[in-house]
């Protein structure tokens, strides 16, 4: 079944990555919230999709000298009860992600607040760093774990998903094709891609059966699944 997750929240409506957005998804009835988690200087781990807010930097600012949108993990996670999210973490290689983490803390911190606040078990944690996905499978066996990917070798990528045991691969929808989702069925690996806002985009990966769709454009993906064939619709669409 397809799974609708609204990225970063509903941010047609409310500042994307905050809680107002976040609870817009829920009330709009998607199936899941995307968003982004950071650690503050001082260990807080809080929500927003980019390293800087002006000339701040998260990473090296206190989480009370962040601006009052911005909220912790907690507070987001609050926000989206009763839907499934895609925790993504934030770290990466690369001068747009200065503050990079090798040695693990960052996902281990994460993987254990979730468990702390009872959702290990109703969310998916990604990242575009496959050391940052590797670290959250050592951490937790069972908790969910799905592999960002831009472009390069798909199919090797769902080859070395698949050994590594993670449960997804969460590919830029311009890089999939019928034959790679059939490798991905032979792999037991999900298929969730993002980020499909236009129709004829949408419908293409219906046609094309991915697990899940991230889009900015909530509304629109559930009225095409209305649309589509009833095995295609998310659970609880009628």
């Amino acid at each position: 079944m397809l799974t609708v997750y609204a990225h970063r929240g509903l941010h047609v409506k409310e500042r994307e990555n905050t809680v107002g957005a976040f609870a817009a998804a829920v009330e709009l009835g998607v199936d899941g919230v995307e968003l982004d988690v950071r650690r503050t200087g001082d260990g807080v781990l809080v929500v927003h999709h980019d390293a800087t807010i002006g000339k701040l930097s998260i990473h090296g600012a206190l989480q009370k000298d962040l601006p009052p949108y911005v909220p912790t993990l907690d507070e987001a996670m609050a926000a989206c009860q009763g839907v499934l999210v895609n925790v993504e973490i934030k770290n990466e290689r690369g001068r747009h992600e200065p503050t990079y983490d090798d040695s693990g803390d960052f996902a281990r911190q994460v993987v254990t607040r979730l468990r702390e606040i009872h959702w290990s078990e109703r969310v998916i944690i990604s990242s575009f760093d496959l050391a940052t996905c590797a670290f959250v499978r050592s951490f937790d066996e069972e908790i969910r774990v799905g592999w960002l990917l831009r472009d390069g070798d798909i199919a090797g990528a769902m080859t070395q998903a698949h050994v590594l045991g993670f449960n997804a691969l969460h590919t830029h929808f311009k890089t999939l094709s019928a034959e790679l989702m059939v490798l991905a069925h032979e792999l037991s690996l999900e298929v969730n891609t993002w980020t499909v806002n236009a129709t004829r985009d949408i419908k293409q990966m219906l046609e094309l059966g991915v697990n899940a769709i991230i889009t900015d454009e909530p509304a629109l993906v559930q009225a095409l699944v209305h649309e589509a064939s009833p095995e295609k619709r998310p659970p609880g669409m009628q």
